[in-house]
Protein backbone atom coordinates (compact mmCIF):
# COMPACT_ATOMS: atom_id res chain seq x y z
CA UNK A 1 0.00 0.00 0.00
CA UNK A 2 1.14 3.72 -0.39
CA UNK A 3 0.20 6.59 1.28
CA UNK A 4 2.35 9.50 -0.26
CA UNK A 5 1.53 12.83 0.10
CA UNK A 6 2.97 16.13 -0.78
CA UNK A 7 2.15 19.75 -0.63
CA UNK A 8 3.40 23.05 -1.21
CA UNK A 9 2.14 26.15 0.38
CA UNK A 10 2.27 28.48 3.00
CA UNK A 11 1.62 27.98 6.95
CA UNK A 12 -0.96 30.09 8.21
CA UNK A 13 0.53 30.63 11.79
CA UNK A 14 3.58 29.84 14.12
CA UNK A 15 3.82 26.12 15.02
CA UNK A 16 3.02 25.88 18.67
CA UNK A 17 5.18 23.11 19.86
CA UNK A 18 3.66 21.23 22.80
CA UNK A 19 5.28 18.36 24.69
CA UNK A 20 3.04 15.11 25.13
CA UNK A 21 3.43 13.23 28.81
CA UNK A 22 6.45 11.24 27.63
CA UNK A 23 8.01 14.16 26.97
CA UNK A 24 7.73 13.76 22.78
CA UNK A 25 7.50 17.41 20.79
CA UNK A 26 4.26 17.41 18.77
CA UNK A 27 2.57 20.64 16.82
CA UNK A 28 -0.09 21.04 14.09
CA UNK A 29 -0.54 23.70 11.86
CA UNK A 30 -2.74 24.79 8.66
CA UNK A 31 -1.20 25.17 5.14
CA UNK A 32 -2.52 27.38 2.88
CA UNK A 33 -2.14 25.59 -0.76
CA UNK A 34 -3.63 27.14 -3.90
CA UNK A 35 -5.70 24.72 -6.05
CA UNK A 36 -4.64 24.71 -9.83
CA UNK A 37 -7.35 25.88 -11.40
CA UNK A 38 -9.74 29.19 -11.28
CA UNK A 39 -13.05 29.13 -9.86
CA UNK A 40 -16.50 30.90 -11.16
CA UNK A 41 -15.31 34.51 -10.19
CA UNK A 42 -11.77 33.76 -11.69
CA UNK A 43 -9.75 33.74 -8.60
CA UNK A 44 -7.84 30.36 -7.09
CA UNK A 45 -9.38 29.19 -3.95
CA UNK A 46 -7.27 27.06 -1.53
CA UNK A 47 -7.64 24.40 1.11
CA UNK A 48 -5.97 24.45 4.58
CA UNK A 49 -4.88 20.43 5.34
CA UNK A 50 -3.80 20.03 9.04
CA UNK A 51 -0.28 19.21 9.67
CA UNK A 52 0.96 17.43 12.31
CA UNK A 53 4.76 17.26 13.29
CA UNK A 54 6.38 14.98 16.06
CA UNK A 55 9.57 14.83 17.86
CA UNK A 56 12.64 17.27 16.75
CA UNK A 57 10.88 17.73 13.41
CA UNK A 58 8.51 19.86 15.33
CA UNK A 59 11.00 21.33 17.17
CA UNK A 60 13.18 22.56 13.94
CA UNK A 61 9.93 23.37 12.02
CA UNK A 62 8.72 25.61 14.79
CA UNK A 63 12.59 26.94 15.11
CA UNK A 64 13.17 28.15 11.53
CA UNK A 65 9.25 29.32 10.20
CA UNK A 66 7.14 31.86 11.32
CA UNK A 67 3.64 33.21 9.78
CA UNK A 68 3.81 32.18 5.96
CA UNK A 69 6.78 31.00 5.50
CA UNK A 70 6.56 28.98 2.00
CA UNK A 71 7.54 25.18 2.42
CA UNK A 72 7.38 21.84 0.86
CA UNK A 73 5.97 18.95 2.79
CA UNK A 74 5.94 15.38 2.04
CA UNK A 75 4.13 13.07 4.86
CA UNK A 76 1.29 10.65 4.68
CA UNK A 77 -2.66 11.05 5.02
CA UNK A 78 -4.03 10.13 8.32
CA UNK A 79 -7.66 9.60 9.83
CA UNK A 80 -8.77 9.42 13.26
CA UNK A 81 -11.83 10.20 15.06
CA UNK A 82 -12.90 11.05 18.86
CA UNK A 83 -16.37 11.63 20.62
CA UNK A 84 -16.60 15.02 22.08
CA UNK A 85 -17.79 16.19 25.31
CA UNK A 86 -21.19 16.37 23.37
CA UNK A 87 -21.26 12.69 22.94
CA UNK A 88 -20.50 13.43 19.11
CA UNK A 89 -18.20 11.82 16.58
CA UNK A 90 -15.51 13.62 15.21
CA UNK A 91 -13.35 13.08 12.22
CA UNK A 92 -10.11 14.22 11.88
CA UNK A 93 -8.23 13.89 8.67
CA UNK A 94 -4.60 15.36 8.74
CA UNK A 95 -1.12 15.26 7.12
CA UNK A 96 1.80 13.36 9.79
CA UNK A 97 4.52 15.04 7.97
CA UNK A 98 7.32 12.39 7.14
CA UNK A 99 9.74 15.56 5.74
CA UNK A 100 9.70 19.43 4.87
CA UNK A 101 11.85 21.92 2.69
CA UNK A 102 11.99 25.16 3.76
CA UNK A 103 11.72 27.33 0.27
CA UNK A 104 12.11 30.67 1.17
CA UNK A 105 14.43 32.66 3.45
CA UNK A 106 13.94 33.83 6.71
CA UNK A 107 14.80 37.53 5.12
CA UNK A 108 11.93 37.09 2.81
CA UNK A 109 9.96 36.14 5.71
CA UNK A 110 10.38 39.28 7.35
CA UNK A 111 12.02 37.17 10.11
CA UNK A 112 15.16 38.08 12.16
CA UNK A 113 18.59 38.57 10.22
CA UNK A 114 20.00 35.25 11.06
CA UNK A 115 22.02 33.17 8.48
CA UNK A 116 20.25 30.41 6.85
CA UNK A 117 21.11 27.57 9.33
CA UNK A 118 21.81 24.99 6.26
CA UNK A 119 24.59 27.21 4.53
CA UNK A 120 28.06 26.94 5.21
CA UNK A 121 29.18 30.48 5.96
CA UNK A 122 32.56 29.82 6.32
CA UNK A 123 32.65 28.57 2.52
CA UNK A 124 35.00 30.37 0.34
CA UNK A 125 33.23 32.61 -2.37
CA UNK A 126 34.49 34.37 -5.43
CA UNK A 127 33.49 37.83 -6.04
CA UNK A 128 30.23 37.01 -7.36
CA UNK A 129 29.09 35.57 -3.69
CA UNK A 130 29.12 32.17 -4.79
CA UNK A 131 30.90 29.38 -3.62
CA UNK A 132 34.22 28.81 -5.04
CA UNK A 133 34.65 24.99 -6.60
CA UNK A 134 37.57 23.64 -8.49
CA UNK A 135 37.58 20.63 -10.66
CA UNK A 136 39.65 18.60 -7.87
CA UNK A 137 35.87 19.26 -5.34
CA UNK A 138 33.99 17.67 -8.06
CA UNK A 139 33.02 14.13 -7.58
CA UNK A 140 33.21 12.85 -10.88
Amino acid sequence: MINTTTFTGRITKPLEVRQTNNGKSVGSVNLAVNRNFKNQDGNYDADFPMLQFWGKMADNFAKYTSKGSLVGIEGRLQTRNYEDKNGNRVYVTEIVVNNFTLLDSKNNNNQSNNSNPFENPSAPTNNTGEPEISDDDLPF
